[in-house]
């Protein structure tokens, strides 16, 4: 199992710390695997592995038409979590696990990424679970925002949108009539966010020197963050930014 070896690790983590938080969700929880629902629950919960996002857990009764069979227990965990393998009768995964400890107990955890696709009532979900106590907003400003690199402007617009994001930075979506486009080479760079959707990505060339992945945008982006499609927005960590004629740090 050494493709598996994320999972043991987690495992081992979760068995001798617990997580960081736990809480249902009234939300309808659906996975789709190899054309089939074998996930669907009104009793998920989510669960805080680390500080930053939760992961859906499920009840054995969210499973439907597969088969759910216990494996060995982990290394590590006192016998208290398991391998589980899941087999719609055309496909398996061995990417879950069972979870017998005090904070989780009888919880199945489903690998994000093993499931072709995860929904919270019929609205997709990409990249992993959206987290209950985050939130964006997409603000028009008037502020002009001028973006460079390497004493190169690389855009510049004084009717922008502030995309905030909470406990991250705020972004700068440009629009693209304002970038610099010879600058600009296309990547085959994609992310998925979900609260955004699908990002691709431009790489940057200036003064004879590749940037990769500097900027990004969203073609199709989810509904609640519809204003961005199309816009350009710049790696703030890696360019600079000047914010109505002051660089920002």
């Amino acid at each position: 199992m050494a493709n598996n070896s994320g999972l043991i690790r987690l495992a081992q983590k979760l068995a001798s710390d617990g997580p960081y938080r736990v809480e249902t969700t009234h939300r309808r929880v659906r996975a789709l695997f190899q054309g089939k629902y074998v996930i669907d629950t009104l009793q998920a919960y989510h669960v805080w592995e680390h500080p930053n996002f939760p992961q859906f857990y499920v009840p054995k009764t969210a499973f439907k038409d597969v088969n759910v069979t216990l494996k060995d227990p982990i290394d590590g965990t006192n016998k208290t979590v398991h391998f589980v393998q899941l087999d719609n009768g055309h496909s398996a995964t061995n990417r879950v696990l069972l979870f017998n400890t005090s904070a989780l107990k009888d919880l199945y955890k489903v690998d994000f990424h093993s499931m072709d696709q995860w929904f919270e009532e019929d609205v997709p979900v990409y990249g992993h679970p959206k987290d209950p106590y985050k939130r964006i907003d997409i603000l028009h400003s008037t502020r002009n925002i001028k973006v460079g690199i390497d004493g190169v402007v690389l855009a510049e617009s004084s009717s922008p949108l502030f995309l905030l994001e909470t406990t991250l930075r705020t972004r700068h979506y440009l629009p693209p009539t304002s970038v610099k486009w010879e600058c600009l080479r296309l990547s085959d760079t994609k992310t998925l966010c979900p609260y955004k959707g699908q990002a691709n990505y431009y790489d940057v060339i200036v003064n004879g020197k590749e940037y990769r992945d500097l900027v990004w945008y969203y073609r199709y982006p989810t509904s609640e963050s519809t204003p961005i499609a199309g816009y350009m927005c710049f790696y703030n960590e890696k360019v600079d930014v000047w914010i109505d004629g002051e660089k920002e740090q």
